[in-house]
């Protein structure tokens, strides 16, 4: 046969494919933990995506029954480790409340201000590791230089680098060291002027801007499908922030009419959109920072915490405590029999429903394009499997 001849029984129809199943995992470098994809491609284009999740499942929930009040913060701050200081935030409030129980002043707004400090040790860390996952190496190194500015006063307050247990059921474990306002005022100040230098590398770039810029488009319908919360959804203009719309510790004032308290919000709900997002959140939770530690340069000495019994029971009752958590809405749902361990303790974490939306995002995406996606999603693996 000649080659004219090959060359038009070949063009006289088209060459038969058959789709390839790829998995994405569950190696921990390629998805913040050991999440996997299981992608459909037809060629290069996603046809669809399945996250399958449970290789980390360590049943925390199970674990909370049998343990006491104080133990099962140990369990609540490790499923996002980025975020363990707000994850035990939702357990004392919960129990708090159950107990009738009035926290002190100091202990409110020293809580509100160790919340917003690790809001922005969780967000640098996406900050630095997303470009790094599309090819930019540099942003890594300096939000790494800011976070360790803020981790050293972390660790001064608390004595723990990333698990701090420094919540407890009244209050906070103890007293603020002496002078540690004051250096956790100059690591604040330290990363704000920071941040502008993460700034000029990433949002000015050329080709991150390609690289993100209309990929990945999450729509608000979606949003409410799927229960995606956190800067994922304010990406795609879902303006819904707890801190805000049911404000708790000293929220109420800092984001009420004469607060500095606001919520960032982006329209495109695009890569670009989250990470912008997630920057500015950083510039906010900086300034309530600041506004923290003025007020608590002006309150008047005095307790931290709630004196309590040896065996600590909490009443007979049911309660719902969520907040808002850097990645999104964390809430605990808390069923009391009046004994000295929850009878059932149900985490509902923020990663978990923002994850799963993948599967509707991801179909009709290039390859290529999946891992600046899935990235943008913000999420930890521990925060899914629980």
């Amino acid at each position: 046969m000649t080659e004219r001849a090959i060359g038009v029984g070949i063009g006289a129809r088209e060459l038969a494919t058959e789709d390839m199943v790829l998995n994405i995992g569950p190696q921990h470098p390629s998805t913040h933990g050991v999440l996997r994809l299981r992608l459909t491609l037809d060629g290069e284009r996603i046809l669809s995506a399945e996250p399958i999740v449970g290789y980390m499942h360590r049943g925390a929930e199970k674990l909370f029954e049998v343990r006491d009040y104080r133990q099962i913060l140990v369990l609540a701050n490790r499923h996002d480790w980025l975020s363990a200081f707000a994850n035990e935030l939702g357990v004392v409030i919960a129990a708090e409340r159950m107990l009738g129980m009035e926290v002190p002043e100091r202990a409110v707004w020293a809580r509100t201000l160790l919340a917003e400090m690790n809001r922005v040790l969780n967000h640098l860390m996406f900050l630095g590791s997303y470009p790094l996952e599309i090819g930019a190496i540099t942003p890594i190194f300096y939000s790494f230089r800011e976070r360790e500015v803020l981790q050293a006063v972390m660790e001064e307050v608390s004595g723990g680098r990333m698990h701090y247990m420094f919540n407890r059921i009244g209050g906070l474990k103890e007293e603020l060291p002496a002078g540690w306002t004051e250096r956790a005022r100059a690591a604040v100040q330290a990363v704000d002027r920071g941040v502008d230098d993460i700034e000029q590398l990433i949002l000015g770039n050329e080709i991150f801007r390609v690289r993100t810029s209309g990929v990945g488009v999450l729509l608000a319908p979606l949003i409410s499908e799927y229960g995606v919360s956190g800067p994922i959804a304010r990406a795609s203009g879902v303006d819904f922030d707890l801190r805000r719309d049911d404000p708790y510790l000293a929220y109420p004032e800092l984001f009420g009419p004469d607060g500095p308290g606001r919520v960032v919000l982006r329209k495109d709900g695009d890569c670009l959109a989250r990470f912008e997002c997630l920057f500015e959140q950083v510039r906010v939770s900086l300034v309530l920072a600041h506004a923290c530690l003025d007020r608590l340069a002006e309150l008047p000495p005095g307790p931290i915490n709630v004196r309590l019994p040896k065996v600590l029971k909490v009443p007979e009752g049911t309660t719902y405590a969520w907040t808002e958590n850097p990645l999104g809405i964390n809430g605990y749902y808390l069923v009391s029999r009046g004994e000295k361990t929850p009878w059932r303790l149900k985490l509902r974490s923020a990663s978990y429903n923002n994850i799963q939306v993948l599967s509707r995002v991801l179909p009709g995406n290039l390859v290529a394009d999946m891992i600046a996606i899935l990235g943008s999603m913000f999420f930890v693996v521990g925060d899914i499997d629980k």
